[in-house]
């Protein structure tokens, strides 16, 4: 029966039949191992000679047939090691090849993905990504769900007891799985290629790519299952909340939300014991209220979750009050983050002077190199192009992220505003899904005021 059928011989590791039989043999069960060639029993020189050693210490010989080789024969050994070698050239080789097509077929634009294990997607017809319906869904669920206030946590628990599978077809799932989805670029139509590598050939062990080899990012490069506003919608959250000490995982709707005007600290749920139930309660506090013995403590009192749910029933009639006026004057402001001419504008003078600037270096360059100059001269010409070049880029890169920071404000504003208009009357209870919905933060400023930031940028003062 054959066994490690597919099973690369650049190692061991993997190779369980491989193993099996090495076993027996060792424990006596076998005398005598016929192999079609030396690649086939290992492409690895190490593996080759040392299980080749153990087999003979045991008096189990192995026999290799392409080359005609007996390994208790005297001349075995040294002619194992120079196949054993060729072998693993021959796999270096393969390797450098196969990678070598595949650097060619990302720097084309042409990408690929697991499949097997990417939600949302299949290979079409023409070999690209070709969105499936019923796992996109789960996806755009996902995206909803997080910039509806929903931690990663709360995710997952919901499509587990949705019993929605994961990309792997496990019941289980877990959040960093939920933040794999959410940072991918390849749901909004885009691809990164070559956000890693590998570094050993016999190992096969990857790392991160951090500079060590050109990446590719091809714009719209298959159907997007989110829309780019979304997905950068998304990424402005997941940076906001990790510069807060971390992605949200708190299940509480004011987790992560409320924050200390005095140490600038969150606040978090603290349960004060009773010994009887009548009296024990939870309150929100400054996590900062009670360090180590000798660190500088927060001063900052508690709230009831009772009086800040009051407070966001108070802040938000007041915008309703006020939403004809509200709705006016966003769209307005929403006109004019859609406006990006003047950084089109000189986002296309900046990319036509980095070309220019790119030539000037290179002709540079190669004139130094095909005539006598002074070099002082030369040098400063070139620092003096490099620093133009280098400004630039810089600059190009602030446009950039100035259009992406526009982009997720007015994303942020038009979906304030849906949620605004929703909202026929004043509310008169606390309403969580309209919290996490329209609520950014509230900054507490003493016991008795709060400061309340919706999603839009609009503050509003609270006394409580």
């Amino acid at each position: 029966m054959p066994t490690d059928e597919g099973i690369s011989a650049t190692s061991v590791a993997k190779r369980e039949g491989f193993k099996r039989m090495i076993a027996d043999a060792l424990d006596g069960k076998i005398d005598l191992i016929l192999t079609k060639s030396v690649s086939r029993f290992a492409r690895n020189t190490v593996d080759s000679l040392t299980i080749v050693r153990q087999l003979k210490e045991k008096g189990v010989e192995v026999y290799f047939e392409k080359e005609n080789i007996f390994t208790l024969d005297s001349k075995g050994e040294l002619l194992i090691t120079i196949m054993s070698s060729l072998a693993q050239e021959e796999s270096r080789s393969i390797s450098e090849n196969v990678t070598w097509g595949q650097r060619r077929r990302m720097a084309a634009g042409k990408i690929s993905l697991p499949y097997g294990q990417f939600l949302g997607y299949e290979k079409g017809e023409d070999g690209l990504p070709k969105i499936v319906e019923d796992e996109a869904k789960i996806v755009r669920l996902i995206y909803k769900m997080y910039l509806n206030g929903g931690t990663t946590t709360i995710i997952a628990k919901h499509l587990e007891a949705q019993g929605i599978p994961t990309p792997a077809g496990q019941k289980k799932w877990h959040v960093s799985t939920i933040l794999s989805i959410l940072a991918n670029e390849k749901y909004k139509g885009d691809a990164l290629l070559q956000k890693g590598f590998t570094v050993d050939f016999l190992t096969k062990k990857t790392k991160v790519n951090e500079g060590e080899l050109p990446q590719y990012y091809i714009e719209n490069s298959h159907p997007g299952i989110v829309s780019p506003e979304m997905y950068d919608l998304v990424q402005s959250e997941i940076r906001r909340h990790r510069s807060n000490g971390g992605t949200r995982s708190g299940t509480h709707c004011f987790s992560g939300k409320i924050i200390c005007s005095e140490c600038g600290g969150l606040f978090g749920s603290k349960v004060w014991q009773s010994t009887s139930e009548k009296y024990r309660r939870v309150v929100w506090q400054c996590n900062n209220k009670y360090k180590r013995k000798g660190a500088v403590n927060c001063h900052m009192p508690h709230l009831r979750p009772e009086t800040i749910e009051w407070a966001f029933v108070e802040a938000f009639n007041r915008l309703i009050a006020n939403k004809d006026r509200y709705i006016r004057e966003y769209d307005i402001i929403i006109q004019m983050l859609t406006d990006t001419a003047t950084l089109d504008k000189e986002e296309a003078r900046l990319q036509e002077e980095t070309v220019e600037v790119y030539e000037l270096i290179r002709r540079s360059i190669d004139d130094n190199a095909r005539m006598v100059q002074d070099q002082e001269e030369y040098r400063q010409r070139a620092e003096k192009l490099d620093r133009q070049y280098t400004d630039a880029k810089k600059r190009l890169e602030v446009i950039a992220e100035e259009r992406q920071e526009r982009t997720v404000r007015r994303e942020k504003i038009s979906r304030f505003l849906i949620d605004l208009r929703r909202q026929e009357e004043l509310l008169t209870d606390f309403d969580e899904t309209l919290w996490r919905a329209t609520v950014d933060s509230v900054t507490v400023q003493s016991e008795k005021a709060v400061v309340f930031m919706f999603k839009d940028g609009c503050k509003i003062h609270v006394d409580i």
